[in-house]
């Protein structure tokens, strides 16, 4: 424990008061402040006749911010360069610090710590919790904080700054590791599919290539999974937001998925169109929307999970690239282009072979992609560790 003493943050804050009348005619950058103690953001830019209130309030760098309906979970920040000279309304209390007494720096880092939040939420008042509870200033300026000299302060923001530094460098480093290993898959896929191949028409491999089904909006949200667009990820199929479609029997038959089915994303963005899930045999059964296409291959010349591979794969998004057409921002793919597709000539021996290499490098990678996820989860631990000891004087 420490032996500093505790300030009042009236004794150090004061009150910026900021006060300008709304003119219609400027243009206003309203800002907002995000939660968990992630600071203030630029929100919207508006002009006055946008804005309903008569009465805004001017921020210049180094004022300390609040949300006084967010505060009890972490809305507390500092203004920075880039939004000086924004603008909030009375919602936002903003305060100038006693530069000779408080580093603002280390007030930020403190409302970071659990116990002090618990503390502001003790002190909020209103009728539902979390979402109309406000912090007003009284309770806000009355908060004791241990405060050593300003020396101690920077030195603590110094060391806290640091250590927050290596703990960012080391989660870029594991995601850049995973995003290294997943152009690996990708580069594995045109070295062990396309190179020494030549390539036919994907036309010559399919038996059927079916555009999904449309319905009203009065149809969803019971029945059968439907696979839109934004269940498919690549070759494999998400299955976390899967909606329901009313279908009828006799239209399952005609728009039904089954195993070794390969949809294939037809209208989307151009980064994504073109994008094509396979259907496993632990799939639900389910029907797939109209965005979306249905391929079938014949399974004597191509196998489904390759397909798949190569659907996804770097040349194949090149060939998209060359021929889609785009309206009102979006991409657009047609069966035409679909049986185009430039698909290699790999014996059928060869595809299980690749398949089976491909396997067990992406399971590799998601191996890889689950200790980046643990370890992700270590570093984020890690910050409130330091806080802790930082205000303890451990640091």
């Amino acid at each position: 424990m420490t032996d500093w003493p505790k300030v009042r943050l009236g004794e150090v804050l004061t009150p910026a008061n900021r006060e300008e009348t709304v003119d219609a005619l400027k243009e206003y950058r309203l800002l907002g402040v995000r939660l968990n103690g992630q600071g203030p953001f630029l929100r919207e830019t508006v002009t006055g006749a946008q804005i309903a209130a008569t009465k805004l309030y001017r921020v210049t760098k180094g004022d300390f911010i609040y949300s006084r309906l967010f505060a009890c979970r972490g809305a507390f920040g500092v203004i920075g360069d880039e939004l000086d000279g924004c603008y909030v309304s009375g919602e936002f209390p903003n305060f100038v610090p006693e530069p000779e007494r408080v580093d603002v720096e280390f007030l930020r880092y403190w409302f970071r710590l659990p116990p002090v939040i618990a503390r502001v939420d003790e002190d909020c008042t209103g009728s539902t919790p979390l979402t109309r509870n406000r912090f007003k200033e009284h309770f806000f300026l009355a908060l004791e904080i241990p405060l050593p000299p300003l020396a101690e302060q920077q030195r603590i923001v110094a060391r806290i700054e640091e250590l927050a530094a290596q703990i960012q460098e080391a989660r870029s480093l594991r995601r850049q590791a995973v995003e290294e290993a997943g152009a690996i898959t990708l580069t594995a896929v045109t070295s062990l599919c396309f190179q020494n191949h030549p390539t036919r028409p994907f036309g010559e491999y399919l038996l059927e290539a079916k555009n999904g089904i449309y319905k009203p909006p009065v149809f969803w949200g019971q029945g059968l999974p439907c696979i839109r667009m934004y269940n498919i990820n690549g070759p494999e199929l998400n299955q976390n937001n899967l909606q329901l479609l009313d279908v009828s029997p006799e239209e399952f038959d005609v728009y039904g998925c089954t195993p070794g089915d390969l949809v294939f994303n037809r209208v989307n963005s151009a980064e994504l169109v073109g994008k094509t899930g396979l259907v496993r045999s632990d799939f639900p059964k389910a029907t797939f929307e109209s965005k979306n296409m249905r391929l079938r291959v014949d399974r004597s010349l191509a196998l489904p999970e390759f397909a798949a591979l190569v659907l996804n794969s770097l040349p194949v998004r090149n060939y998209y690239r060359q021929v889609l057409k785009q309206q009102c921002g979006m991409a657009t793919l047609n069966q035409g282009h679909v049986r185009n597709i430039p698909f290699p000539a790999v014996p059928l021996p060869d595809q299980h072979r690749i398949v089976a290499e491909l396997d067990a490098l992406q399971s590799q990678v998601d191996t890889l992609k689950r200790l980046q996820a643990e370890t992700a989860a270590e570093l984020d631990a890690l910050l409130p560790t330091i806080l802790d000891k930082a205000f303890k004087g451990e640091l």
